[in-house]
């Protein structure tokens, strides 16, 4: 394995935990209601577990509302029955037509918490990115005690990994501190 392979995986692996951290983040609830919310619902589908948006269109009405229309009308005892077994904190209104999700605002303490709750994601993020180092540091000593690789190389190759290491893990302060602003802006 070369020295730029291994940066080409590190830098991967960032992405990734990068990408991760972000859909983590869709889990949060905002200000403004998403229907992530509802993206681990599942619903008894003629006896097989299926997502909830692939039985039925859901969308966000408003900042505090959620309305999921069923393809079929006979889903919505189902449908109803699996939000509230999926407890994501709110009672499903049956219409007849569709069901509505009604989203108290969210209290400024709910707000600190999504934003804790972010802060946290972020530092898993940040462990991982510490883990990939740790990986690429320990191919880059393999390489260089094979004799692959000088001392000097090996010194370079370390502080590269490093740089990627340090842009990776901006990258997630950013996007945490984005987050954060985002949730406790009223």
């Amino acid at each position: 394995m070369s020295l730029e392979e291994i940066y080409e995986h590190q830098k991967e692996a960032n992405e990734k935990a990068i990408e991760a951290l972000k859909r983590d983040f869709t889990t949060i609830r905002s200000g403004k209601v998403s229907t992530s919310i509802v993206d681990s619902v599942r619903v008894d589908y003629y006896g097989t577990p299926t997502p909830l948006n692939q039985v039925a269109s859901v969308l966000a009405t408003d900042a505090t509302t959620i309305t999921i229309a069923p393809w079929e009308k006979n889903l919505l005892p189902e449908i109803e029955r699996a939000i509230q077994s999926a407890n994501i904190g709110v009672n499903p209104n049956n219409d007849g037509e569709a069901i509505k999700l009604f989203f108290p605002p969210m209290t400024v303490e709910q707000r600190q918490e999504s934003a804790k709750k972010a802060k946290a994601m972020g530092e898993k993020a940040k462990v991982a990115i510490r883990n990939i180092r740790k990986d690429a540091n320990n191919k880059i000593k393999k390489l260089e005690k094979e004799k692959e690789i000088t001392e000097d190389e090996s010194k370079r190759a370390h502080d590269e990994v490093q740089k990627l290491t340090d842009e990776a893990i901006k990258k997630v302060d950013d996007l945490v501190k984005e987050k954060e602003a985002e949730l406790l802006k009223v």
